[in-house]
């Protein structure tokens, strides 16, 4: 459990403690989950990510309230795609996101807090399949598939 804190928490010891002025960095404001969702499908539309799907995971898990699933069509845009996404939260929220797999390119997991996103390449998502994994068959329709 312990771990799942550490990959989803962002220490205010990561921030400057000096007195704000230029440069300085301030904690970043506490958005909402959904808020936050939103602007990352905004990312993954700008970026092209292709079959994005939302799956709320509230009364699920407690590791996070949405894991969205996205699709690159090669190592190269996986990565890029991930890479913006992380760079337009630290710029825009002031969130730092944990993220892993970024140098293989195949599979990437972007710890945004509330939300957590994978981007794979389309055969490595075939293959793990892992909105099967999450969704209930009825809930199937409930996803939002973007």
């Amino acid at each position: 459990m312990k771990e799942d804190y550490v990959l989803s928490h962002t220490s205010d010891a990561a921030y400057a403690t000096a007195a704000p002025g230029p440069g300085a960095m301030t904690p970043p404001a506490k958005v909402s989950s959904d808020s936050l969702l939103d602007r990352i499908i905004a990312s993954l539309e700008d970026d092209k990510a292709e079959e994005i799907v939302a799956i709320p995971l509230k009364g699920k898990s407690s590791m996070a309230d949405h894991m969205v699933v996205c699709s690159g069509r090669s190592s190269r845009q996986v990565g890029a795609i991930a890479e913006k996404l992380t760079d337009r939260l630290k710029q825009d929220l002031g969130l730092i996101c944990k993220i892993e797999g970024k140098d293989q390119g195949d599979w990437v997991l972007i710890d945004a807090g509330d939300v957590v996103v994978h981007v794979f390449r389309p055969e490595v998502r075939e293959f793990y399949q892992l909105e099967k994994m999450w969704m209930t068959p009825g809930q199937a329709a409930a996803s939002r598939t973007i």
